[in-house]
């Protein structure tokens, strides 16, 4: 039984319900605590597990490396650094693709666990909703743990928050075009495993105005910024 309470708690102290972190607190009173539980959790045997578990332990996973990483380097204004006004691609790509974490053995990045472990076993695109790499593009951070027995209801709540969050999504009927985050872009096909379309998934949860399976997806720009508050 993995013990998600040491996360849980950071969480609630750390995030807002806007999903805005304090990182500048979290640096001085709990980065040890984050490595202490990371370190806690590293011999645990996702094979073991029930679906349920073991998604939950690998979003609470990712989300923990992706906090870990920004508290190393915070202050930071963005994921996405850049020098002399230039993005550091290599940087950014590394926040990714570096490895950062053994988990019972397995060398684990960031996008190894969200593409090597979590797209490639469970097909559930709600996933999407709820994987938060640190900025303000992506989903809201919960100011809560995932857990198993807690996981279907938590993943429909991410998914109805994000697809009503005009920032990520909204619909003009007078242009009927259809504005969306590049999320429904770059795992497209992750959603088209449960719909017909990418407005068909979207209207699974929007409760505006809700688009035709005729109307035009514009993506709406991506913002690496730091999804970060000013600490108290």
């Amino acid at each position: 039984m993995v013990d998600f309470a040491p996360w849980d708690r950071m969480l609630q102290d750390y995030v807002d319900d806007a999903g805005r972190v304090d990182y500048g607190r979290w640096q001085r009173e709990s980065q040890a605590a984050l490595d202490r539980w990371l370190a806690a959790i590293a011999a645990i045997d996702i094979d073991a597990m029930g679906q349920d578990g073991a998604i939950a332990f690998l979003l609470n996973l990712y989300n923990a490396l992706c906090i870990r990483q920004v508290l190393q380097q915070y202050p930071i204004r963005s994921i996405r650094p850049r020098v002399l006004g230039i993005p550091n691609w290599l940087a950014f790509l590394r926040f990714f693709d570096q490895d950062l974490y053994t988990l019972n053995g397995r060398q684990l990045s960031l996008n190894g666990i969200e593409h090597g472990i979590l797209r490639q076993r469970f097909s559930e695109p709600r996933m999407h909703f709820a994987l938060v790499c640190a900025s303000v593009g992506c989903p809201l951070l919960r100011s809560a743990a995932y857990w198993p027995e807690l996981l279907p209801m938590q993943l429909e709540e991410d998914a109805h928050r994000f697809i009503n969050n005009p920032d990520k999504v909204r619909y003009d009927p007078a242009s009927q075009i259809l504005y969306c985050s590049k999320i429904f872009k770059w795992y497209g096909a992750d959603f088209l495993t449960v719909a017909s379309s990418i407005s068909a998934y979207i209207n699974l949860y929007y409760t505006g105005v809700q688009p035709p399976p005729t109307a035009q997806i514009a993506y709406l720009p991506y913002s690496w910024q730091l999804n970060q508050r000013t600490s108290s």
